[in-house]
């Protein structure tokens, strides 16, 4: 069996004379991780064949945790090799081991050690906070990959204790909280969000983490009294993820179930849903009969549609809205630290055609269409849901290169209609340099373009630049004298040079008073 055992291929572990032959294979592809609580069983021999030392012969594995110079360099280097189950001969050299001095009276100097070594399991160890604070150990592998995040309200049971065993805290069953609250104290959270789904786990607290949340008393003693380390037993049961929407903790949505696939809605999209509100103020759809509407077209409240184009089909969740997105504000329906919460699902929705799987004839009518909707919200005083469907409708046709002649020059003509009519928007809307923009874009095209002209004249004006305006106002009536808008714009500009020659003659004369 001996010359067996040596006719086995042996391996170079490092460059330092470190060898291992593989007796046994383990049943795992893992191997631990430095900082990982390990169980061994080994017999230890010197190199002419003297047994010494075995952990047999006190019935229990030997435990200890790699990678922190708590055994022999040889050991801390080999057995991080090691799977579940292997079992391997090692032959660490002296200066792996015990070097020049030895260990007295077993180990003699410059002693090359042979050890006989069972990987029997190992608990993976974490250092979550990088200093020793908090050291999670598992005691049970999780599902899958995913952790909580930030804003996920999670799932535990869990019990925590000080050093010489006295309970200071514990769940009865089942309890549930959210992580950006905190539980208990900081320790808790922090461990949670590197957990799986189903993980176990023992976290040794060092006293600085142990510290209680203001007004948490759900502890049997103080924890920050013991001045010691706390050991908290904890198991993730679950989680439901919480995305904050918006990113500014207006819009917090808490799935409850997960939906399907990976596609969500966009813009325009069709959606079907139902959804109720905490005291039943509203409640639209019905399993048999979904509520249908189009996303971002302010059909619901916008902070709802917003939630809803991150969902998926099937998903259900609780949105809760801040008094911003909630009509009547401003009249005192709603106080201002208002919220409300929607309980909704997504039963499904059609997306609108990609415009790049459009053909010019489909990517020409969706552009008409969007644009009679844009006239449709204008008319309404929309101005600015009419703007973004001018600037989609144009998305259809700006860069297309793929236009016949006659298409060419009905894509122009639509074109040239949907920067006019958004510049109208942007006028309203008091975004005048925006406005001057789009006018610019169509005179490029068409320089004797009245219309353009004109708008471009109201953004200079706005923003009081009034020799850029005036030449657009004399450029309009060169091509078109009669044009009454022009006309009346020109009086404006007129006028605004009239008071600005006042502002500047009072100013003057205020100067040559002070002056004496």
């Amino acid at each position: 069996m001996e010359a067996e055992i040596w006719c086995l291929p042996e391996v170079k572990i490092g460059n330092h004379g470190l060898r291992k032959r593989v007796l046994h294979k383990g049943n795992s592809w893992k191997t631990p991780f430095p900082g990982d609580e390990v169980e061994v069983r080994y017999t230890l021999r010197l190199k002419d064949g003297e047994f010494f030392d075995s952990s047999h012969d006190k019935g229990t594995p030997f435990k200890f945790r790699l990678g922190q110079g708590e055994v022999i360099r040889g050991w801390d280097e080999g057995i991080a090799t090691m799977k579940k189950g292997e079992r391997a001969i090692f032959t660490v050299p002296p200066e792996m081991a015990y070097g020049e001095i030895g260990s007295p009276p077993t180990v003699p100097p410059n002693a090359t050690l042979i050890f006989d070594i069972e990987m029997v399991s190992w608990y993976s160890i974490r250092d979550i906070t990088g200093d020793g604070g908090i050291l999670k150990k598992i005691m049970r592998e999780g599902e899958g990959w995913a952790t909580p995040k930030d804003a996920d309200e999670v799932l535990v049971k869990y019990v925590a204790s000080t050093e010489d065993g006295i309970i200071v805290s514990k769940s009865d069953e089942e309890l549930e909280f959210s992580l950006t609250d905190g539980y208990l104290c900081p320790a808790m959270s922090k461990a949670v969000k590197t957990m799986r789904k189903g993980e176990k786990a023992e976290l040794s607290v060092k006293f600085s983490y142990c510290s209680r949340y203001p007004g948490d008393a759900h502890c049997n003693n103080d924890i920050t009294a013991t001045n010691s380390k706390l050991t908290i037993d904890l198991e993730l049961l679950s989680w439901k993820n919480v995305i904050d929407v918006m990113g500014d903790k207006k819009i917090l949505k808490k799935v409850i179930k997960m939906g399907d696939g990976f596609d969500r809605p966009t813009e325009g999209s069709l959606a079907k849903g139902r959804k109720d509100d905490g005291t039943i103020f509203e409640c639209k759809g019905t399993p048999e009969e979904p509520f249908e509407y189009i996303c971002l077209e302010e059909q619901i409240n916008e902070g709802l549609d917003r939630a809803v184009m991150t969902m998926r089909k099937g998903e259900q969740a609780t949105v809760k809205v801040s008094s911003e997105f909630l009509h009547g504000t401003e009249n005192g329906k709603w106080p201002p630290t208002a919220s409300v919460l929607y309980e909704i699902m997504l039963i499904n929705f059609a997306k609108e055609k990609s415009f790049w799987k459009m053909d010019t004839q489909e990517k020409l009518e969706a552009c008409q269409s969007k644009k009679s909707d844009g006239n449709a919200l204008f008319k309404a005083g929309r101005f600015e849901l009419a703007s973004k469907k001018y600037e989609k409708a144009s998305k259809y046709i700006e860069f297309d290169h793929s236009f016949n002649d006659d298409e060419k020059s009905l894509a122009s003509s639509l074109l040239s209609s949907c920067s006019l009519n958004n510049a109208a928007c942007k006028l309203k809307l008091g975004k005048y340099f925006e406005a001057s923009r789009l006018c610019t874009k169509v005179l490029e095209v068409d320089p004797c373009c009245v219309k353009a002209l004109f708008r471009r004249s109201q953004s200079y004006l706005r923003t009081s630049d009034l020799e850029k305006a005036e030449a657009d106002i004399k450029r309009a009536l060169a091509i078109d004298p009669n044009n009454r808008e022009v006309r009346l714009v020109y009086q404006e500009l007129k006028d605004k040079k009239r008071q600005y020659f006042r502002q500047e003659a009072e100013i003057f004369t205020n100067m040559l008073s002070s002056m004496g």
